[in-house]
């Protein structure tokens, strides 16, 4: 049986990604609602490390791994590399000699820890001088009620703190200003809303770009010329072509030519996700790379059950965080890109369909939601044992678009 693991974003102050959580289940409405925790940390590590690889799924930033107490006294953080994880001990752990002694030979060896869902009790204290993160889910315990504490874990230099369960503006801005280090939450991919805004200078020619790419035939010419006013999007471009992703037979003398050699389809695709990726550039750039992985997600998805909607597909799972992006309602962002009936319709109507049941498939796995995962994949015939295997290929796909640098989880 496969494991099926997730992954969620950890930012800075800055909104830059520095690592992922791996989730394993998905809390109430997980599939495999008999397995222990210990069990599922090990199947985890199996699918991750013993496997493909961490790095696959982290884009090579830390890892963020919950370990229960079993796991803990059992050893097994040790199968993995100090250097590439961050052992999270679970709530459920207690604070006794035994862990005690485990975590401080976990920490001379190199091994970073964290506390997780952390709720203070004096039995802790000795612990702190072993931590390197702290994290709290200011869902269940407000921030109003923890900054006491926090301005006394903030005095020790070793300790980071995290914000996690963000989901609103104001969340973010509370706990930046109290002072947390790092933050995780649906904030930093579900929409910001905002009364007004105006289009930045070169968003036009952004949405030019799009709707070209809807059209049944690409015009070669026009596209060109909203190249030549986008100094940026000419970089990335021409960023790409000379990547080592494609073999170069010939020299690429000009946007013209860039665009005539990658051809019809791959100038769609690569435009759409410039495109994405520009009109998001005020937003955290895990927002970008999410709608990029969805988009090829998607797509796999529906080439395996919807085999002549594939484009379509890889619009609805692109488009489908604009609303992220521009600040403003989905429906009348997409209403004004003349997109066809049934991505629309995806996007913005309740009424049940093929690519709306890909999307929330999507979805749900992202969040680690095993239960709707499986029920929305069983409604488009999709086999759940296949999913794991769309996403690993939909992260190995999005890194040829991650210009990213960001690494430092410090």
């Amino acid at each position: 049986m496969k494991v099926y693991t997730a992954r969620q974003a950890i930012l800075n102050r800055k909104e830059n990604v520095v690592a992922y959580e791996l989730l394993y289940r998905g809390g109430p409405e997980n599939f495999f609602p008999s397995i222990n925790p210990h069990k599922a940390t090990s199947k985890l590590i199996m699918r991750t490390h013993l496997n493909q690889g961490l790095g696959l799924i982290t884009d090579n930033k830390p890892a963020l791994i919950n370990f229960p107490e079993e796991s803990i006294l059992n050893g097994l953080p040790l199968i993995l590399p100090p250097k590439q994880v961050v052992i999270e001990i679970l709530e459920t752990v207690s604070p006794s000699d035994e862990v005690y002694q485990v975590c401080k030979d976990l920490y001379h060896q190199g091994y970073h820890l964290a506390l997780d869902d952390f709720v203070y009790k004096p039995e802790w204290n000795r612990f702190f001088n072993l931590m390197k993160l702290i994290k709290f889910d200011i869902q269940a315990t407000p921030l109003d009620k923890i900054s006491p504490l926090i301005k006394k874990l903030k005095a020790r230099k070793n300790l980071k703190i995290l914000a996690e369960k963000v989901e609103t503006k104001e969340e973010f801005l509370q706990a930046k200003k109290l002072g947390f280090n790092f933050f995780q939450g649906y904030y930093f991919c579900r929409p910001e809303m905002s009364e007004s805004n105006e289009i930045d200078s070169h968003q036009p020619i952004l949405l030019s770009l799009i709707q070209e790419c809807l059209r049944t035939t690409l015009n070669i010419k026009r596209i060109t010329s909203y190249f030549e006013r986008d100094v940026g999007l000419s970089f990335k471009l021409f960023k790409f072509i000379n990547s080592g992703i494609l073999p170069i037979s010939q020299e690429i003398t000009s946007i013209k030519s860039a665009l005539i050699y990658l051809g019809e389809a791959q100038t769609k695709k690569l435009i759409l996700l410039l495109a994405a990726g520009s009109l998001a550039k005020k937003k955290p750039k895990e927002l970008t790379r999410l709608a990029i992985i969805r988009a090829r997600f998607c797509e796999l998805i529906a080439e395996k059950t919807i085999p002549e909607h594939t484009e379509a597909s890889f619009l609805v799972g692109l488009f489908s965080l604009l609303d992220a992006m521009l600040d403003a309602p989905l429906d009348k962002i997409v209403n004004s890109l003349s997109l066809p009936a049934e991505v629309v319709a995806a996007l913005t109507s309740d009424k049940p369909s093929t690519l709306k049941y890909i999307l929330s498939t999507v979805s749900y796995y992202e969040k680690g939601s095993w239960y709707n995962t499986k029920r929305n994949a069983q409604r488009i015939n999709v086999d759940y044992e296949e999913l794991a295997d769309y996403y690993q290929n939909a992260l190995v796909w999005a890194r040829k678009y991650n210009d990213d640098p960001v690494t430092d989880f410090e």
